[in-house]
């Protein structure tokens, strides 16, 4: 009995400290939850103006208000919406058609760069592949802006600015494509290479196994590729811009809704702004929404090894 009473005396010691520990924890939960709502609603209040801002309209139930002086408009209405696809002024699908076509042609071509480089670095030994990583890893340390001069110069000789801008920005989003590889070999490195043997071994080509074999295994580095490429021209605003500058015919979503807030504009195009931007966000949102779970697989698994 003396041995029991002594055991409890002990945990009695030790119930204090306990205690004291579950109020630290909880007080480190809700100071860690307030940060984040926090956080969040710095995020969310510009695009829950944006959202609102978009539905916002004149007086007489038209389209094309001002900067409204709060978050929730005076009067509501889709004129706005409607003005993207009737004014004149406003080539917004033309816009968007640009911003497709860009978008889509970088996946593919972009894409299958990334991939193959990938494949290669992964599964070849060849002389010079570790200071071609090395090198290529070194070179996108650098940012892209300090080549922005020299590639417009470069495009311009070769006619592809301003008119000719949407093949120049294409050739410029997908020319350094094969740098990207990293995640993409960290994932070819978790594929055990006794399936290439073994394909070898029945008479297949270094094709079949890459084609056959390493991209159905693949697929979540695939499209999470496929996703990061096709979103990356889709945001572009600065280089944009600046090769397509004055024409108005090759700009993308995002130098095209911003022409509508320049001083002449922006009294009567706010609201049309807002609306262009929520329906430019869709089709990224809900692609990503579709793709979500190849996409973490596909980040998190090209992270395990380099």
């Amino acid at each position: 009995m003396r041995k029991v009473e002594k055991k409890v005396d002990q945990y009695d010691v030790y119930r204090p400290h306990k205690a004291s520990i579950k109020k630290r924890r909880l007080a480190g939960n809700i100071a860690a939850y307030t940060g984040l709502i926090l956080i969040s609603a710095v995020w969310l209040i510009p695009l829950v103006f944006l959202i609102f801002a978009s539905f916002g309209v004149n007086a007489d139930g038209t389209g094309g208000a001002g900067v409204p002086s709060t978050i929730f408009p005076e009067h509501w209405g889709v004129a706005s919406y409607v003005v993207l696809f009737t004014d004149s002024q406003v080539p917004f699908m033309r816009w968007f058609l640009n911003t497709f076509i860009m978008a889509l042609a970088t996946a593919i071509l972009s894409s299958a760069m990334t991939i193959m480089m990938s494949y290669v670095l992964s599964r070849f030994r060849f002389k010079g592949r570790r200071f071609m990583m090395n090198f290529m890893l070194v070179l996108g340390m650098f940012p892209g802006f300090l080549t922005t001069i020299v590639l417009y110069y470069v495009l311009k000789m070769l006619g592809l600015t301003q008119n000719g801008a949407i093949g120049g920005l294409i050739l410029v989003y997908c020319a350094s494509s094969g740098m990207g590889y990293y995640i993409s070999k960290g994932y070819f490195d978790t594929i055990p290479k006794s399936l290439d043997e073994a394909a070898y071994v029945d008479g297949a080509t270094k094709f079949q196994v890459f084609y056959k074999i390493m991209l159905p295994l693949a697929k979540p580095i695939l499209i999470y590729t496929v996703l990061t490429a096709f979103m990356a021209p889709w945001g572009d605003f600065v280089f944009a811009r600046y090769i397509s500058f004055g024409y108005s015919d090759s700009y993308n979503v995002a130098v095209g809704l911003w022409s509508l807030l320049q001083q002449d504009k922006i009294a009567n195009y706010f609201t049309v702004f807002c609306a262009g931007g929520v329906l430019v966000s869709l089709p990224v949102t809900i692609l990503f929404i579709c793709l979500q779970r190849y996409y973490v697989s596909g980040v998190t698994g090209g992270a395990v090894k380099g």
